[in-house]
């Protein structure tokens, strides 16, 4: 009977040893939720993941500038935005299900080191983002933003490892390429309404900084659950984007009250462009965004890679200046539309790669299985008599 049951787990490419942890996801290198990788089922999950990072980063993106447009001017107060909606993935982390008794469990002094960086991290960055995304327009700030994919593809490599194909390396170059021709329109750029005259340099250069951060943020995440969570269920993709975003949001919070920003939020709450309300509903739409946008990068990191979800977040670069064409009065130049469509192939370029690897895997599977049940045949058969 036991012999049975070994052959029936060799036919579903299945090892003996790990056929208890197949099927909840955990261990580190299990599937996400035990769906196979390159699978259907796989795929309606990533592309899920996919939609709430593009909504969600062109949302957040479009709002903030709205609050830099309608007479808001607090650095800190759009840092804080960016991680203060954290509090509620408390809520979705209620009703997760139960830890199987099986899971991994991370030790809390592991952990909390881990929590305290990264959030760290995370908050300085976010202040960089928040005077960029001041001093240059949303079309121009956005399209900067992606050389963050060439930043990710070193710090992938050395360290995730990240295996770099032609497709792969032609994605992050096109990617790269397709931010940088953005230098060449920074004149008329530069005359855009509501953006500070001047302030096109700076603007460029914590674009760039605060995108090479954000690519080790990733990167950093990424070797987070190889290493140390080694699972990759809801559960934990949600308790990690909470306790690192509070740390974030206190040094946003340290940082509102040291700068003394508090004492202008009355004044530029009344001043607000169509009143109060619309105010505290940029800031709302604006964390709550974020955090959409934060939690389906998170789960594109353990399901595929920190590459991945960062090339998914430049597939937004097509949308977020077209919005801004028609919201803010961006102008959309020649430069500018050459960048989106260079964005789209470099972003279809990795997307076929992951389709290649689905193919090959899936393949793998099938002559292993197929190895194993011949062997097992084999080795059930009587030796024959001399």
């Amino acid at each position: 009977m036991a012999h049975a049951q070994e052959i029936q787990l060799q036919i579903r490419g299945i090892p003996e040893q790990e056929s208890a942890h197949g099927e909840n996801g955990s261990g580190p290198k299990a599937a996400a939720h035990g769906s196979a990788r390159g699978g259907v089922r796989w795929w309606l999950t990533v592309v899920a993941d996919m939609v709430m990072v593009l909504c969600g980063q062109t949302v957040a993106t479009l709002l903030g500038r709205l609050y830099y447009n309608s007479g808001g001017n607090s650095k800190w107060m759009a840092t804080l935005t960016q991680s203060a909606g954290s509090p509620l993935l408390a809520i979705l982390l209620l009703f997760t299900p139960p830890p199987s008794a099986d899971e991994p469990r991370p030790a809390a002094a592991k952990m909390m080191p881990i929590y305290l960086g990264l959030g760290i991290i995370i908050g300085f960055d976010n202040l960089m983002y928040s005077y960029a995304l001041q001093y240059l327009p949303v079309s121009t700030f956005s399209l900067v933003a992606a050389t963050q994919l060439g930043f990710n593809s070193i710090t992938s490599r050395l360290i995730n490892a990240q295996r770099f194909t032609v497709l792969i390396a032609n994605s992050v170059v096109v990617l790269t390429f397709s931010a940088a021709l953005l230098g060449i329109g920074a004149s008329s750029d530069e005359t855009s309404s509501s953006v500070p005259r001047g302030k096109y340099p700076a603007g460029f250069v914590l674009t760039l900084a605060a995108s090479a951060v954000f690519a080790l943020i990733l990167s950093l995440f990424e070797v987070t659950f190889e290493k140390v969570v080694r699972t990759r269920t809801l559960r934990w993709v949600l308790r990690v984007q909470l306790f690192t975003n509070l740390v974030a949001s206190t040094v946003s919070v340290v940082g509102l009250l040291a700068s003394g920003d508090w004492r202008t939020i009355p004044g530029e709450m009344a001043a607000f462009k169509n009143g109060r309300a619309r105010y505290v509903a940029t800031l709302v739409g604006t964390a709550v965004s974020w955090q959409v946008m934060a939690v389906g990068s998170l789960r594109l990191i353990v399901r595929v890679s920190s590459l991945f979800a960062n090339v998914t977040g430049t597939l937004s670069l097509p949308l977020v200046p077209v919005f801004a064409v028609a919201l803010f009065g961006d102008r959309m130049t020649g430069i500018k539309a050459v960048s989106m469509l260079m964005a789209v192939w470099g972003f279809l370029s990795y997307a076929y790669q992951q389709y290649i690897d689905g193919r090959r895997a899936a393949a793998g599977k099938g002559r292993a299985a197929e190895c194993r049940v011949c062997a097992a045949r084999a080795g059930s058969e009587p030796d024959s008599p001399a």
